[in-house]
This record gives structure tokens, C-alpha cells and sequence, in this order.
């Protein structure tokens, strides 16, 4: 079960595309964040969801809201598809401990070994003020996202 509307967002640290350390609590007080698990790199479509948000970036990435989003893939998978896809935003790494973020937020399916697509808006305050959670096999629709995002 994800983590509820309501319920402060678990902390972590993940290495992104470039093998920085990217600590969730660095943003709290500063920016609410859209934290956005994605099953894995280079399938269809997670790349079809990840393209939309690129080519609309400025919905997602201002000076109050910064984009995360993460999967089981390596950090260095993530470099090369951001590097192949264009991606300017922090692909995050969730692959030791396997898919121990991703469990922290209740979306690991460990049936299949890796996250289900879920998202989640965080606050400044570190409180998770929208939640959702889809099968691997679903695109999600962004449009709630942009809603979540405005009601804030």
C-alpha cells in the first residue's frame, strides 16, 4: 500500500544519472518535490511517460517543485538513457538495497522485482499531499499531476 495523503514522505539518499547523491530531506523547507517510480529503463513505456515529462518539463520543474524520479536501474543505466533520451532531470537509482525506496513508499512490486508507477507530491514540509499507484502495464495520465501541482 503507498504512502498515504498525509503521511510525512520516508527520507532517503539515491545516487542519480551523474553518481550524485541526491537526499530527499535537502529539499525540504526549500521546494515540494514530484517524486515519480518508473519500473525500469528503456522499456516502452516507461520511456513514453518519461519523454512527456522532457517535453514538458516546465510543468513539472520550477523554482517551487523539483522533479525525482526513480526505478531499480543502475546509475549508470540512467546515464546512458538520459544521455540517448535527452533527460535533464534526476533519474534516480533505487538498486542497492534492491528497491528499498520504492518499498519505503509501499509501490515495490516484488513479484517482478521492481517498482509499480507510482507518485507522489511532497511539500516543503515533507508531507505527501497527493498519492498514486498503477501497474506496471498502465501510463499514467500527467494531467493529475499538473492539477496536484496547482493545488498547492
Amino acid at each position: 500500500m503507498p504512502v498515504e495523503v498525509g503521511a510525512h514522505a520516508p527520507d532517503f539518499v539515491l545516487k542519480d544519472q551523474n553518481n550524485q547523491e541526491v537526499r530527499l530531506s535537502d529539499f525540504r523547507g526549500r521546494r515540494a518535490f514530484l517524486l515519480v517510480f518508473y519500473p525500469l529503463a528503456f522499456t516502452g513505456t516507461c520511456q513514453g511517460e518519461l519523454c512527456q515529462v522532457r517535453d514538458n518539463l516546465a510543468d513539472f520543474v520550477n523554482d517551487d517543485v523539483q522533479l525525482l524520479t526513480v526505478s531499480v536501474d543502475s546509475a549508470y543505466a540512467h546515464k546512458v538513457w538520459a544521455d540517448r533520451e535527452g533527460y535533464e532531470f534526476p533519474l534516480l537509482a533505487d538498486f542497492w538495497p534492491h528497491g528499498a525506496v520504492a518499498q519505503a513508499y509501499g509501490v515495490f512490486n516484488g513479484d517482478r522485482g521492481f517498482a509499480n508507477r507510482g507518485t507522489f507530491l511532497i511539500d516543503r514540509d515533507g508531507v505527501v499531499r497527493f498519492a498514486e499507484e498503477i501497474s506496471p502495464v498502465e501510463s499514467r495520465d500527467q494531467n493529475g499531476w499538473r492539477k496536484a501541482l496547482a493545488s498547492l
